[in-house]
């Protein structure tokens, strides 16, 4: 495919849908650490606000099967660009809010939405790139989603002191709809990368179902969600977490939560290259490892200068995990194979929300020690589910 289209333009597509990516995350992720602040702005108990958060990213989720199936039929480039212009005008819409039920209705209606933007650019991905080389483009795009998430909490406090919160929602907003203006010139070259598919809807229902009826696409899709269940219940919380343990403001929280996206962005591409050149099977584990020792260092008395620390354990456990099991998806079909996977991403990242917040009645330290035992078991069988995850010639000499 990448004879087609061109290597400098098949590069510059893949920027383009990075940059979307970072927008659409930092943007459900934004809210997390401002949290306690919209709790006294509209005078609601932290536990209702906290809903804010699943309110977009399970509606996502849920709709990204609907995208997949759309963009199938009617072709990529359409439903991209489209739920890219949906996704800028809610999100501006998002701060005419006044009370926290409006804001989470709007937020609802976002996520349905925005979904249709990152499940095709990682299939895309799928379809520009071959499955050995899936890995450096595959970093990006989860490295601009720990960056969106990461870059969403820190700044996302750091500016509603100065701009208020709708005015962080009118700044997304226009960005996507700077991004979109970029991205519509080159619809020809999306349309090139895929066909439409041709078929009834039972055969695409049937797609789906094929999916998941082999042992691989059943383990891989049970750990991209309880791996994102992990990952969203621990970040989504952290920022009521440094309040409450260490009496930080906004303004602290997003400097101690900074360092969530250093290892996605100096790392991603590097962990990319490295599954594909020693394989999957040796990073996932050490991934999962590294994700349940963040978890466990939060329940310890450390330092608050030691928080961006963790938070960057906490995010090289997610950029060793998540790309990855992308990765394996994509060899697993297309359009359909990563929608499901991005429909089980955001429905674990909104459960997670959920779970963790129902925990925290028996206090922060029990439900992240819950939390970090589920994914040391997780690390413990997937050392035996994903040994055959190996490049080529490393699956030949062992």
């Amino acid at each position: 495919m990448q004879d087609v289209i061109g290597d400098r333009k098949r590069e510059r597509l893949l920027f383009l849908l990075a940059a979307a990516t970072f927008i659409i995350f930092f943007q459900a992720y934004m809210v997390a650490p401002i949290m306690p602040a919209l709790s006294g702005i509209f005078a609601a108990p932290i536990e209702t606000v906290g809903l804010i958060i699943p309110a977009y990213l399970i509606p996502y989720g849920i709709a990204t099967v609907a995208y997949g199936l759309l963009a199938d039929r009617l072709g990529i480039e359409r439903v991209m660009c489209l739920s890219l212009a949906v996704f800028s005008v809610l999100t501006v819409l998002t701060a005419t809010a006044q009370s926290i039920e409006q804001l989470a209705l709007w937020r609802i209606a976002t996520g349905l939405g925005a979904s249709g933007v990152v499940p095709l650019a990682l299939a895309l991905v799928g379809r520009l790139y071959p499955y050995e080389q899936r890995g450096r483009p595959l970093g990006w795009l989860f490295g601009a989603m720990a960056r969106g998430m990461a870059f969403g909490s820190p700044f996302g406090a750091m500016l509603v002191p100065f701009i208020g919160w709708q005015g962080l929602f009118l700044a997304v907003g226009a960005a996507g709809g700077a991004l979109l203006l970029v991205l519509l010139p080159l619809r020809s070259t999306i349309a090139a990368t895929v066909q439409p598919v041709r078929g009834t809807l039972g055969d695409l229902l049937r797609a789906y179902k094929d999916l998941i009826g082999t042992p691989r696409g059943q383990r891989t899709y049970f750990y991209v969600l309880v791996n994102s269940i992990f990952h969203s219940g621990v970040f989504t919380w952290l920022g009521v977490y440094l309040e409450r343990r260490y009496g930080l403001g906004p303004v602290g929280i997003g400097l101690a939560l900074l360092g969530y996206g250093v290892p996605g962005l100096l790392l991603g591409p590097v962990i990319g290259r490295m599954a594909d050149r020693w394989g999957r099977a040796r990073l996932i584990p050490l991934g999962l490892i590294l994700s349940a020792i963040g978890a466990l260092l939060l329940t310890l008395d450390f330092p608050i200068l030691l928080a961006p620390v963790v938070a960057m354990i906490l995010s090289l456990g997610y950029d060793m995990t998540q790309p990855l099991f992308a990765g394996i998806v994509t060899s697993l079909g297309g359009g359909q194979a990563m929608g499901l996977n991005v429909f089980t991403l955001f429905v674990g990242f909104g459960l997670g929300s959920l779970i963790f917040g129902w925990l925290l009645r028996f206090e922060f330290g029990t439900a992240l020690a819950i939390f970090a035992g589920v994914e040391l078991a997780l690390a413990a069988a997937s050392f035996a589910l994903f040994r055959s995850e190996m490049p080529p010639r490393a699956a030949e000499r062992a």
